[in-house]
């Protein structure tokens, strides 16, 4: 039987280049940095991301005493809806910045909204700060405030991503909460670094090592990381949820975690589309000025997410006409 190391395509050349550059820079690993050298590190890795398209407007708001929002208005409202993004960087890095990019592209391809959320970060606001945050944004949005379509899909990539999936489980029980989608780009939903991508993939800009560093930062109580709240992998009955769309790249330790995530999504009866990108790693979208593979995944993350509103009017529409029948 051939492998699933041999079935895979090579990692893409221009990351290939930057994996290399950065193993011959003689830089000390992220383990060995302390939070703020790797926020430090990660903010001045910015411009290897292509900036996004021009918007109408960007406004900054606070939401509640240490979380802050930023607004992208998209130059033409063509949709009905919010989206609510979480940026990534294992729950210690990322800012507003670091979803810039992504969050424009959102705005300007899906034709509303888009809602930056600048959660806690641990280790000074460990587990369960960021997910507390996350819910208090959405509640914050279906409220209307700022005028916002409280009609959401929720975003996040990485460490984002997890926070989307868990906010997804934690809202769908919610009546002030309208979640009409999930976009969940190479996510966290599960603490077990010992899968078979984790042995694959380690090396490819984030590894077993990273992740142990983000998960003792975000829940030092090891026990504690198979709660759905840190790992949606292992919520009993995942049904209800809204539509997703769950993003992989074949070169990430992540990789099998969130194809079987779809999967038990799938089998508990919600919509799923997988966007498997074999020549990927994990981070992709942070890398869209070097690599075109990248800069084309980016574009289709953003159509998929437009879809979940298309799909979203459509079924909105069909319910109206049988109430009028």
């Amino acid at each position: 039987m051939t492998s699933r190391v041999q079935e895979r395509s090579e990692l893409d050349p221009a990351l290939q280049a930057v994996a290399d550059a950065a193993s011959g820079a003689g830089l000390p690993p992220m383990v060995e940095l302390t939070p703020p050298q790797a926020r430090e590190r990660i903010r001045g890795a910015l411009q290897a991301c292509a900036p996004g398209p021009e918007v109408a407007s960007i406004k900054t708001c606070s939401v509640t005493d240490g979380v802050s929002v930023r607004i992208y208005r998209p130059t033409q409202v063509t949709h009905a809806g919010t989206v609510v993004h979480f940026h990534g960087g294992g729950w210690v890095t990322g800012d507003f910045d670091y979803a810039d990019p992504l969050c424009r592209l959102l705005a300007d391809t899906c034709g509303v909204p888009v809602v930056s959320v600048d959660y806690r970060l641990a280790p000074e606001h460990p587990f369960p700060a960021a997910v507390d945050d996350a819910e208090t944004v959405l509640r914050w949005v279906a409220s209307g405030s700022e005028g916002l379509d409280p009609r959401i899909v929720v975003t996040g990539d990485s460490a984002g991503g997890n926070l989307a999936a868990v906010s997804a489980l934690l809202m769908r029980s919610d009546d002030e909460v309208t979640l009409v989608g999930q976009v969940l780009i190479y996510p966290v939903v599960d603490a077990d670094l010992t899968r078979d991508s984790y042995v694959d993939n380690s090396g490819v800009f984030l590894g077993a090592r990273e992740m142990g560093w983000f998960f003792d930062h975000y829940c030092p109580d090891v026990n504690a990381r198979i709660s759905p709240d840190i790992s949606p992998i292992h919520a009993a009955d995942p049904s209800g949820l809204p539509p997703a769309v769950v993003v992989v790249g074949g070169h990430d330790p992540l990789l099998d975690e969130g194809l079987e995530y779809a999967e038990r999504l799938r089998g508990a009866g919600v919509l799923v589309e997988v966007q498997h990108y074999p020549t990927l790693p994990h981070g992709f979208l942070q890398f869209t000025a070097v690599s075109g593979a990248a800069a084309a995944a980016a574009e289709a993350v953003a159509a998929s997410t437009l879809r979940l509103f298309e799909d979203a009017a459509r079924q909105s529409d069909s319910i109206e006409a049988v109430d009028h029948a």
